[in-house]
């Protein structure tokens, strides 16, 4: 809603308080008010122009069925969960319906930031004034009283009769903006969610196993594999000499020792 002044030569045909009152779904074409011709009391029936309901219907349509898709599904999560994972069936549609609706909500928002747009211009005061006849004939003076500033905007979901609108019977948003980015931070809330339902499909769930563990080479036996893996060192310092541990070679050692110290070892040759 916003108000013009027409002020005429002759204050007696002046109208200081015009007041033009829109709200959803925004069919500008059917907001009219009457506006003084400052000719003997006339008035002319003046309207708006354009028609942006199609956008801010198809945006608050979004809205209402994602409320109601919402409201179904947690039910289904709730009471239903086993049958929903049944057969894989339930978080595919899910992901589908939920891809669907994220992108509705980025095209609906789109349009309505544009329809908003297109209503800020049709409203302007200033664009509404040079429509009135009186305002171009020299000598009247016509002028803005109140600025539709987004944050004046009532927009009405409940209904489109003004005279329920000014009795409280609407959805009053203290700016239009508010629309705007109630459905982007829905694009990016159904957008998140599309990440959660993808992997309660299980799509992802091979790609995100863990590898298998290595199997580590058995450890050789401490006395059956010793001899295979360790060399005597006289082998190797003595040009490959090994002693003769045999009972030969245990005699021909003894013959060499002095004869008194054979009794050592209880032989009395």
């Amino acid at each position: 809603m916003f108000r013009v002044a027409v002020d005429c030569r002759n204050h007696t045909d002046s109208d200081l308080s015009i007041e033009v009152q829109f709200q959803y779904p925004f069919r500008l074409h059917q907001v009219y008010f009457d506006s003084p011709t400052c000719q003997g009391g006339n008035k002319d029936r003046l309207f708006l122009v354009g028609d942006y309901s199609s956008s801010a219907e198809f945006f608050v349509t979004i809205g209402v069925f994602a409320f109601l898709y919402s409201t179904a599904a947690l039910s289904i999560y709730v009471f239903f969960f086993e049958k929903y994972k049944e057969n894989n069936k339930g978080p595919l549609i899910d992901l589908g319906v939920t891809g669907v609706f994220a992108f509705m909500w980025l095209v609906s928002s789109a349009a309505w930031a544009k329809g908003l747009s297109d209503v800020k211009t049709a409203t302007d005061p200033d664009k509404v004034v040079t429509m009135i006849p009186a305002c171009r004939v020299s000598g009247n003076s016509c002028r803005e009283v109140h600025d539709p500033v987004m944050s004046g905007l009532n927009t009405s979901v409940v209904s489109p009769d003004a005279s329920e609108c000014q009795t409280g019977h609407f959805l009053s948003a203290d700016s239009s903006v508010l629309f705007q980015a109630f459905g982007f931070i829905n694009l990016i809330l159904w957008v998140g969610n599309l990440w959660f339902v993808f992997k309660e499909t299980g799509i992802i769930a091979p790609f995100m196993r863990a590898p298998p563990p290595q199997e580590k080479p058995a450890a050789p036996d401490a006395y059956g594999q010793q001899g295979a893996y360790e060399q005597d060192p006289y082998a190797s310092n003595q040009g490959g000499y090994q002693p003769d541990y045999s009972q030969q070679g245990y005699n021909q050692v003894l013959d060499t020792l002095p004869a008194h110290t054979c009794c050592y070892h209880g032989d009395h040759r």
